[in-house]
């Protein structure tokens, strides 16, 4: 699989929505369509590549795998859903070396790569992970609320990405849910 730079081209050309705006609820029904439409096509790629997927989430706390498992017969393609929220949860189930940690944050490359081998190391084929600000609090000039960082991978390599979402808290994290389905469905398109 080649993890290359990944663009929103698949929810761009499908029409499905990448932005989240709640001040109505035709917009949360953006938001589920858009995640049903992806969890499906991803689902269908998954299963024509006889893989299994696996999610590591820290500031999604699981809202990637609630996408996933929304999709009736997704258990034939998604393998298992961790929500390491914690530093100690991270190191404790992902194996993130807590010097990493120290080092880079938990908001930061490594670290989504690390959760991103740690998944595979658990068996998935395929693993994603996010870690990030959502809000209210916790920014700094350098990670400002609305960042995360996002990474995508396989036995074959790992790419990361950092995005900075706008947004309130919500509006972060279903950005972020569907910028990681989307990164998914691109990088499983781009190795069939």
């Amino acid at each position: 699989m080649n993890f290359g730079i990944i663009a929103p081209a698949f929810i761009k050309d499908s029409g499905i929505p990448m932005t989240v705006n709640h001040s109505d609820t035709s917009s949360e029904e953006a938001y589920q369509q858009s995640c049903e439409a992806l969890s499906k096509s991803l689902g269908r790629e998954l299963l024509q590549q006889g893989l299994v997927l696996g999610t590591a989430e820290s500031c999604t706390g699981g809202m990637i795998a609630a996408a996933i498992t929304d999709t009736a017969g997704s258990s034939a393609w998604f393998e298992e859903g961790l929500v390491t929220y914690a530093n100690q949860s991270k190191q404790r189930l992902l194996g993130v070396d807590e010097a990493v940690l120290d080092q880079h944050g938990a908001v930061s490359r490594p670290v989504v790569e690390a959760m991103v081998a740690g998944v595979l190391a658990r068996g998935a084929d395929v693993a994603v992970a996010t870690s990030g600000i959502a809000g209210p609090d916790g920014g700094s000039a350098d990670k400002p609320v609305g960042t995360v960082w996002l990474a995508w991978g396989t036995a074959q390599g790992t790419h990361s990405q950092c995005e900075v979402f706008a947004g309130n808290r919500r509006q972060v994290r279903e950005q972020a849910v569907l910028f990681a389905l989307n990164g998914l469905m691109e990088q499983l398109q781009a190795a069939g």
